[in-house]
């Protein structure tokens, strides 16, 4: 028993991951039970990390604001992080875009007849930057709206610095402590994993099968080689360059959160996982504590190379080839729109809503990929994660240098 509890997570996750598979295989001819019977067991994993995520967030920005005392160092923090984010997501949008007209020849043609999808109400930029603001306190928090938690939690932030330590030090010690505490529950949740692994993954293997994977095995290729040149080429060179880390030891790290976010395909879930591996990477505590949610919420690479191959299969299906305009239109539309994104399955569907319309394709060709969203969402999600990773490694070795170059100049000028 000891043996086993000293196993690494990594291990149990990829073992189960793989059980996982093997199981759903098995039960292709009884995927009524793996959905009725083993999935629950899956969404009740998934129900406690939905349970932990927004305290988590909540607490931990205000817990990194609060522990760095200084509104410019997290006005800085914001500006690179959000900069990162936008720069890695026009590029990951380009990537699928090329990668998607690299594979166009090799597209099935497919049927198009008789497709039907029910569109999802389409949200303008403008109404989506009006919902970043709660107009109540409770509601972001009940509805876990992270975009709206995330607001909370810098104002409040900010709030409790700008009262001073002498008038906020019980808020202090309270926020602390629920910090401590919600971090606690969360490692009490990820030692259910594996078991949430296996159960998540099984019944979308008994249900898809190889026959339907096999059908669109070009199109997820196209996905999934563009999902791994882009974290090769982006997240290599950016940990490497502006990191101050090995890749090599970046992805060895990463591996937990990315194998976890793989069988979830869930971003804010592997919030827990990925923030335990960015720390022990050497990551700052409080920046990791305000970038990661951050990342989570506005963050989506993945999901960017998602609409860019989808909308060059689904023109294909069509018999309509993109114009460079149309391209264009995607990528600033797809960084848009990746904004209000929640980090949750399922999300890019609304996305490619918003992109195809922005095209002027039709919405049935959404029924194309929807059958096998889930297994362009579980490749999705480990790009949106690790560009989460690469980019709290970035800020922090970042502001290292800051604040070496800070203090070197005051020990200048001191001699002076």
């Amino acid at each position: 028993m000891k043996k086993l509890l000293k196993i690494p997570l990594s291990i149990k996750i990829l073992v189960a991951l793989i059980l996982g598979i093997i199981v759903g295989i098995l039960m292709q001819g009884n995927a009524d039970i793996a959905e009725n019977y083993i999935r629950p067991f899956g969404t009740i994993f998934l129900n406690l990390l939905k349970f932990i995520v927004v305290p988590i967030v909540l607490f931990s920005i205000m817990s990194g604001i609060i522990s760095m005392s200084d509104i410019k160092k997290v006005g800085s923090i914001g500006v690179k992080a959000v900069i990162y984010y936008f720069i890695t997501t026009a590029i990951a949008i380009v990537i699928g875009l090329v990668g998607g007209n690299l594979f166009k020849g090799f597209f099935p043609v497919l049927d198009t007849s008789g497709l039907s999808f029910t569109e999802t109400e389409s949200v303008s930029f403008m109404e989506t930057l009006v919902n970043i603001f709660p107009n109540n306190f409770f509601m972001p928090l009940t509805e876990a709206n992270m975009l709206q938690v995330i607001v909370m939690a810098v104002l409040l932030g900010f709030a409790i610095v700008l009262v001073g330590e002498e008038k906020s030090a019980p808020a202090i010690k309270g926020i602390e402590s629920f910090n401590a505490i919600f971090l606690k529950i969360m490692e009490m949740i990820l030692m259910l994993s594996p078991i949430g692994v296996f159960c998540l993954i099984c019944p979308v293997i008994a249900v898809n099968g190889p026959e339907i994977i096999g059908s669109l095995a070009v199109v997820l290729g196209c996905a999934y080689a563009c999902y791994i040149s882009h974290m090769i080429i982006v997240y290599s060179t950016a940990v490497k360059t502006l990191g101050g880390i090995s890749p090599i030891k970046f992805f060895k790290e990463h591996i937990p959160a990315m194998l976890f976010a793989f069988s979830s395909s869930s971003s804010v879930g592997t919030l827990p996982i990925n923030t335990k591996g960015c720390i022990k990477m050497g990551a700052d505590k409080d920046i990791t504590s305000f970038v990661l949610p951050l990342g989570a919420t506005i963050n989506m690479d993945g999901t960017a190379i998602h609409q860019g191959v989808c909308a060059i299969f689904i023109a294909t299906c069509y018999g309509v080839d993109l114009s460079l305009n149309q391209m264009l239109t995607i990528v600033f539309t797809a960084i848009l729109a990746s904004i209000g994104t929640a980090g949750v399955p399922g999300a890019s569907l609304v996305m490619l809503t918003m992109v195809l319309t922005s095209i002027g394709l039709p919405l049935d060709g959404i029924a194309l990929v929807a059958g096998v969203d889930r297994v362009f969402d579980m490749g999705r999600t480990v790009v949106n994660i690790t560009g989460d990773a690469s980019c709290t490694l970035v800020v922090s070795n970042l502001e290292r240098k800051k604040a070496d170059r800070k203090a070197k100049k005051e020990e200048l000028s001191k001699t002076d």
